[in-house]
């Protein structure tokens, strides 16, 4: 007779790789498509035994600079992550120790400006960087995207900094610990596991951009976003081409994400079991 308990872990086991390969499949059919010919690549109904090529890998390298477009999402991204948490972990470190009755008013108004549509500020956005000269530059996109991903970064923060216990704080204090000696030594040591976490879901945000990316950058500053983008034609859209695109686009932040998955789930479920 079947352990009950047992039965129900299988169910939900295979009921979760299930779901997994449903959303990986989307991948594997894109990164497939890119070692088609164009026509493999629409056929009805799809191929799935095909001679693969390395020709659009080629005629993608030929026509954009990935290697440029590459350099610029790693600056944009790791430069917003950078500027997000100097400002989201003493703004999350005031809400969580010294909370007002305005705090969760505040934390509220900032996750809903999350809500904003991003095309109903497009326009003022972009005077305003044609104004001060940060259309298509590193320095705007940075701004830009510091400003998308604060709201959420200092509420995970906020959560995560509610699970610290306030006695090792205030025997910090006891012992004469100044402001910057208890955020440095006690606060940020045990809030690593969180704040890693934070950094590497800004960074993924950030890396995915394409909106901003496609309406504010032409060239310089152009990231891999928009080398997808250049991809699509008048004519229409070239899908082997398109594939090996966006393969070439996705490849760093996955194996990244692939890589750091243990520590991303590790902080976003940190304090959640005491």
């Amino acid at each position: 007779m079947l352990n009950p308990s047992r039965t129900y872990r299988r169910i939900v086991t295979t009921f979760a790789w299930l779901v997994a390969m449903l959303m990986f499949f989307p991948i594997l059919w894109m990164f497939l498509a890119g070692f088609k010919t164009e026509i493999e690549a629409v056929a009805t109904p799809p191929s799935f035994f095909f001679e693969p090529t390395l020709e659009n890998y080629v005629q993608v390298q030929e026509r954009a600079n990935y290697l440029q477009s590459a350099l610029n999402s790693i600056v944009i991204s790791l430069g917003s992550t950078l500027l997000a948490l100097l400002i989201a972990v003493p703004a999350s470190y005031a809400f969580a120790f010294f909370p007002t009755k305005y705090t969760r008013h505040t934390l509220l108004w900032m996750l809903s400006t999350k809500m904003l549509p991003p095309v109903g500020v497009l326009v003022p956005i972009y005077l305003i960087f044609r104004d001060v000269g940060l259309l298509d530059t590193h320095f705007g996109l940075i701004i830009l995207n510091t400003m998308m991903n604060l709201p959420i970064l200092i509420w995970l923060l906020y959560n995560f900094f509610r699970d610290v216990p306030q006695e090792l704080l205030e025997a910090g204090r006891i012992d004469g610990a100044s402001f910057m000696e208890e955020l440095r030594f006690i606060l940020l040591p045990l809030a690593l596991p969180g704040i890693a976490s934070s950094a590497l879901l800004s960074i993924i945000l950030c890396w995915n951009e394409s909106f901003w990316s496609l309406n504010l950058t032409t060239y310089d500053a152009a990231p891999l976003t928009a080398f997808i983008a250049s991809f699509s034609a008048p004519e229409g859209l070239f899908w082997a081409k398109l594939s090996a695109a966006s393969t070439l686009a996705i490849a760093p932040i996955l194996v990244m994400g692939w890589m750091s998955q243990r520590q991303l789930v590790q902080g976003l479920t940190f304090g959640a079991v005491k």
